[in-house]
């Protein structure tokens, strides 16, 4: 720790919801207490304060568009459900992409232990008859959120679940031509139309290799960035890679040279799909969702499904028993000239990235 310096967690609000605020002297994230969307994430010494979190509300409010996508914000956890829901759970009053992400969390512990600051949440999914914990680790000279989260079942059977991290860019950060993702992905097919929406600009359920994408008209793009004329909505499903133990996905704002990165275990989380909503109102969002399945697709239709590419589509959790999941988050600004991102590992207590002959290295002294 700096001499001198102490940091504390702090209640907040951000967009009117309640909110808490935990920092060190390089990073500021903000956590929603009720559904635990991580909806803020700052460099302490960006003059420009660039949040690459999705914000809806505040993009309806400068596009004067209503409000979408309910209580949907930043980064927010689906578990246990990714996707819409059946007739009949509908109807049982369960909601798309489960129910962690509507309900109240409660704190119930928050401290520090020598560098590390901690801070632990529950929430209670009373549909589901599951339990949701997850606890944040934040380290004194560090840009790296530490995740650890655990679910439990409290029912005498094994269930397939569903559980992806819905984390999501959004403009300013997420701008045309100038913000570009990377990810360590083999297999990859883009979603079947649904009927859904209209306006997609890719093909339907057809294979490809990250990132040169199939068009509906035949010809083929790259899907690294946003296109310079924004007018369509589209999802792709990728296998991580297969030969890592760490894999990753990383979003990279050309201009302010600012970098957001995941880096998480496979065996917890194999697909990474990408939900990217590019209305021509520029109130621009794209999922980074790493998680259990392929597509947002129903409970029933992943487990269906039951593989793709021979990957499984679901997790199991068994009675009365728990899983869990653990990824480093990280924020910081890039070299002049990088462009893409080739590499992200663990080595030697830093997060490394590399690309285009550059290196990024960040302190990163806890364990994934």
């Amino acid at each position: 720790m700096l001499a001198g310096a102490s940091w504390a967690q702090r209640q907040v609000e951000f967009e009117g919801r309640p909110g808490t605020a935990i920092e060190n002297d390089r990073i500021e994230l903000i956590t929603l207490n009720k559904g635990g969307a991580f909806a803020s994430l700052l460099l302490k010494d960006d003059p420009g304060k660039m949040n690459p979190m999705w914000n809806p509300v505040r993009l309806a409010r400068e596009t004067s568009a209503p409000p979408r996508f309910g209580d949907s914000l930043g980064h927010f956890v689906c578990v246990d459900g990714f996707g819409p829901t059946s007739a009949e759970e509908q109807k049982a009053g369960l909601q798309g992409h489960g129910e962690a992400h509507r309900q109240p969390w409660e704190q119930v512990s928050a401290g520090r232990e020598d560098k590390v600051q901690k801070i632990k949440w529950r929430a209670t999914l009373p549909l589901l008859q599951e339990v949701f914990t997850r606890q944040l680790e934040l380290v004194d000279g560090e840009q790296v959120v530490w995740v650890e989260s655990e679910l439990e079942n409290l029912l005498a059977f094994d269930r397939p679940i569903n559980w992806a991290e819905h984390g999501t860019i959004g403009a300013p950060f997420l701008s045309p031509e100038k913000t570009v993702v990377d990810a360590s992905v083999g297999r990859c097919q883009t979603r079947p139309h649904s009927g859904r929406v209209s306006n997609h600009a890719l093909a339907s359920e057809r294979e490809f290799t990250y990132p040169v994408a199939p068009l509906m008209d035949g010809s083929t793009r790259s899907i690294r960035s946003v296109p310079a004329s924004p007018n369509s909505m589209d999802h792709t499903g990728c296998v991580m890679e297969p030969s890592k133990r760490l894999v990753w996905v990383t979003a990279i704002n050309l201009d302010q040279k600012l970098l957001l990165g995941y880096l998480f275990r496979r065996e917890e989380y194999p697909w990474l799909q990408e939900w990217m909503n590019y209305p021509a109102s520029l109130a621009l969002s794209r999922g980074l969702e790493f998680g259990t399945q392929p597509f947002d697709v129903s409970r029933r239709q992943t487990v269906e499904m039951g593989k793709l590419f021979g990957v499984p589509a679901f997790r199991w959790l068994p009675a009365k028993s728990k899983i869990g999941t653990r990824f480093a988050m990280f924020y910081t600004r890039v070299p002049e000239g990088m462009e893409k991102v080739e590499d992200v590992r663990l080595e030697g207590g830093k997060i490394v990235v590399e690309g285009g002959g550059k290196r990024v290295s960040l302190a990163a002294s806890l364990r994934l």
